[in-house]
Parts: structure tokens; sequence; C-alpha cells
């Protein structure tokens, strides 16, 4: 968690939302997102410039001769008019275009963006607060995240949890992928398990995935797949795997316990946290998982499902609440026969009890 200093600039910053008038927190951390994005890419177009530079290899900036203005370097040190036109009418429809791809979900997310900051004067703030902020650690992004979602009082009962980073990180490594898996989060939110997925693949294996052209083409557009029903969170999910160097994530919108899911046999890996509570519209869930568990319990329809779309020998960690251990409806006992009987349950990884906080006490655990 955020403490001390860094907790008290991102209070600041929240502060300067809510008096601007932007009050609420959804589109606060949206509006943060969009900023953080525009500010990496100007990081990201310095360093491969550099790198270009030293390994005498051409690149061809994202910002083209006369785009040079919308550098977040550049127009955040220009008068509080000059840059917020430039933000409004030139930096954001770029942001929104940048992915070539019309049918991306990087397009398809981003066409509903909108930039909602009112005032020149709140924005010049904005991104001086932000610049007084050290965002290259990874961590105390995904922190400042669940710091300002633990904010949103109703995070939640509309079942939005952000998974702590250091979990997620030991779920993929339990999991090992390798370059040539398949990857899934049938409930991924902001997509912290398809980037720490990533980023553990470019730890490991480098030269697997970057030195061969099928791994690289695999690595870009096929290999991560994520789900969710919240199209900001969708919006910053796609954000957040362009960030981290995925050039064309099937991040989608989809109500994953449906008919709109087909996927049957599909994943190697599956990574999840679904949704333990919030309200579930019975009469849409797909019939086939129904068949292996009729329940209206989310967190035992989303095992159900996670079974179906893992291909033969897919392996899958996610977290459950207890009550899917000890459960003893016929419900629950129907998918534990199913995952002991039919597949190979590897792992129970038991939790402490306050994991989730501040969304839900209850405790949880690991399953492989």
């Amino acid at each position: 968690m955020i403490t001390g200093e860094l907790k008290s600039k991102i209070d600041k910053l929240w502060e300067m939302f809510w008096t601007g008038g932007i009050t609420n927190p959804l589109d606060v951390i949206e509006q943060v997102t969009y900023l953080m994005f525009i500010r990496d890419l100007d990081e990201i177009d310095n360093i491969r410039s550099k790198e270009s530079v030293m390994l005498g290899v051409p690149y061809k900036s994202i910002f083209n001769e006369d785009g040079q203005q919308m550098k977040w370097s550049v127009f955040r040190d220009l008068p509080a008019a000059t840059m917020y036109e430039i933000v409004q009418s030139r930096v954001f429809p770029f942001i929104k275009n940048l992915h070539g791809d019309k049918d991306s979900a990087y397009s398809k997310y981003m066409a509903d963006a909108i930039f909602k900051i009112p005032t020149a004067q709140l924005l010049e703030k904005i991104v001086t607060a932000m610049d007084d902020i050290e965002w290259k650690n990874k961590d105390i992004r995904g922190d400042v995240y669940e710091y300002l979602l633990s904010k949103i009082a109703a995070a939640g009962t509309n079942g939005q949890f952000r998974t702590p980073r250091h979990i997620i990180r030991m779920m993929v490594e339990l999991l090992a992928p390798k370059p040539t898996d398949t990857i899934c989060d049938p409930a991924c939110g902001t997509s912290g398990f398809l980037v720490s997925a990533a980023e553990y693949l470019k730890e490991t294996q480098k030269d697997e995935i970057f030195l061969d052209a099928k791994n690289r083409a695999h690595f870009n557009n096929d290999m991560f797949h994520g789900y969710d029903m919240d199209r900001t969170m969708l919006r910053i999910g796609a954000m957040n795997m362009m960030t981290h160097g995925i050039e064309n994530p099937n991040i989608e919108y989809r109500d994953s316990l449906s008919d709109q899911n087909t996927d049957t046999n599909k994943f190697s890996i599956i990574l999840a946290n679904p949704p333990f509570k919030g309200s579930l519209d019975y009469d849409i869930v797909s019939a086939d998982i129904l068949k292996i568990v009729k329940t209206k319990k989310t967190e035992l329809l989303f095992l159900a499902l996670f079974l179906r779309m893992l291909k033969t020998g897919g392996r899958c960690a996610c977290i459950v609440p207890d009550g899917v251990l000890f459960g003893s409806s016929n419900a629950h006992k129907a998918i534990r026969k199913e995952i002991i009987e039919k597949n190979r349950l590897e792992a129970i990884i038991s939790m402490p009890s306050g994991v989730f906080k501040p969304y839900a006490g209850v405790s949880t655990a690991v399953m492989i």
C-alpha cells in the first residue's frame, strides 16, 4: 500500500479533481490514466529513439515533425491556455487514433474516451502534480490504482477488486508461461494478470520471444485475451497493455458467463480473480456451465467456465473465497467433484483474511 509522501501527493491530486468539479471517482481514475498514458508515450518514444541511435537502426517517432508539441515534456512547459488547447484539440484525438487498426481493442474502447478536465488552470495543476510523482516503478503505479480504487465506496459492490501485485506475480510464477502459451483472464478489469504475465515472459524468455518472428507476432497479437463488462476498466486495461509493449491485445467487452462467450478448449493458461459478489442475471448464464454446476454463485460458475475454456493440459491459477473449499451445498460439491475427478488439482494456497481489504474481508485461497 502507499504511505507517507506518495499518499499525500495522490490525495492532493484527488482533491484537485474534486474541487475542479470532477467528482465521480471512476472519471478521476480514467483521466489520471489517460494522462499517465500520454506521459508514457513520450517516455517510450524518447527511449526508443536513443536506443536507435546507439544501435544504429532506424526508428520512426510516433510524434511527427509538427507533432512535437504533443509530447508531455514539451507541452507541460507551455502557458496554461496553450497547453489546454493542445491537449484537448490535438493530444486527445491523437491517442484515440494511435492504433492504426480500427478493429483493435484499443481503438474500440478509446473511441468513447472523453477529455473531461474543464479548465486550463486545473489541467496545469494536475500536470504539475503528476510530474511530481515517480511513475517509473510499476508497483507504484499498481499501488496508486489500488489506492484510487479504494476511494470508490462502490468498488466492492460492483465487484471491482484489484488484486495486489505480489499475489498476481506469485500466481504467474507458479504457472511459468512459455512463449507459445495463449493466456486468458475472463474477468480482467485493468488487465493486471495479463500485464504481469507479459512482464514475466520479457524477463525470463526475452530472446525466445523477440528474436523469433513467429513468437513475437504471437506475443503481440494472439497471446493475451481479457474479457470484462465495464468499459472504463477495458479502456484502462487496453492502455495498460499497450504501455507494456503489447501491440494488439484481445481485450473485449464480454459477459464471460453468458452465451456471448463460446470459448471451449481454447487457452493453455487462465489467470483470474473472478468476482465473488455482485449481481448476476441467472437467465443469461450459458447452459453448458449450468450443466456442470447449477447455482447463482459467481465464483462457482467461473470455476466451471475455466474448466470449459482450458485446453487439455491447460493450467489455471485463480483466487477463490474459502466457501468454495468448504461449502456444503450441492453446487459446491459438484464443482469440487469435477475438479478433483476430471482434472488435476495441484495446490490450494490459503491466504490471510485481509488480503482484499478495503473491498472485502473474506478469507481467500489460490487454486492451481
